[in-house]
């Protein structure tokens, strides 16, 4: 029988077998953790939709990756991050949605996620709501996360499609009138 949840918190110090592992952290440590990845999803596509695109890069570690499970597409480091998310139109209008995010600690300073999305997406976008598109993605994120002086980071993502689309592209005229 484990009896490391019955462990205070200076006994489990006193233990280093129990160093790294995710039962280590006490249920407050384990909730701040699980809390910290969940923002860190939510602050990845708020800043991709509402910010600066290539600061995204900023929330992996230096040696960070992003992968698409098809299509061979796979950007690593923060340096190429920065520039592939910074590369996206300019008049790009987006929107995501996350749900369903599960974070799963793996060990004291590590954790996964899966993530389900939906992304809303336009380009030729000159300003003003827009009717009701269709998502033109929806799919998940299976996320890697590291702690790293104290602040959490994602180590990869790799993003599965289940349902696609190409982008639409407003003409002119549409995107001066709102269509």
């Amino acid at each position: 029988m484990d009896t490391t949840d019955a462990l205070g918190p200076r006994d489990r110090r006193d233990r280093p077998e129990l160093l790294g592992r995710p039962d280590f952290l006490e249920p407050v440590g384990r909730l701040i953790a699980e809390r910290a990845c969940e923002r860190l999803i939510v602050e990845f596509v708020q800043t991709l939709d509402l910010g600066e695109p290539g600061d995204v890069a900023e929330l992996f570690t230096p040696d960070g990756v992003w992968e698409w499970a098809e299509g061979d597409r796979r950007i690593e480091g923060r340096d190429a991050l920065r520039a592939y998310f910074a590369g996206r139109p300019a008049d790009r209008l987006s929107r995501r949605l996350c749900t369903n995010m599960l974070v799963t600690l793996t060990s004291a300073s590590t954790a996964t996620a899966s993530t389900y999305f939906t992304t809303y997406r336009v380009d030729g976008h000159t300003g003003g709501m827009l009717p009701p598109r269709l998502p033109v993605q929806v799919g998940r994120y299976e996320d890697t996360f590291r702690e790293v002086g104290g602040r959490w980071l994602l180590t990869a993502r790799e993003l599965f499609l289940d349902f696609a689309g190409p982008t639409e592209r407003l003409s002119p005229a549409d995107a001066r009138a709102g269509a």
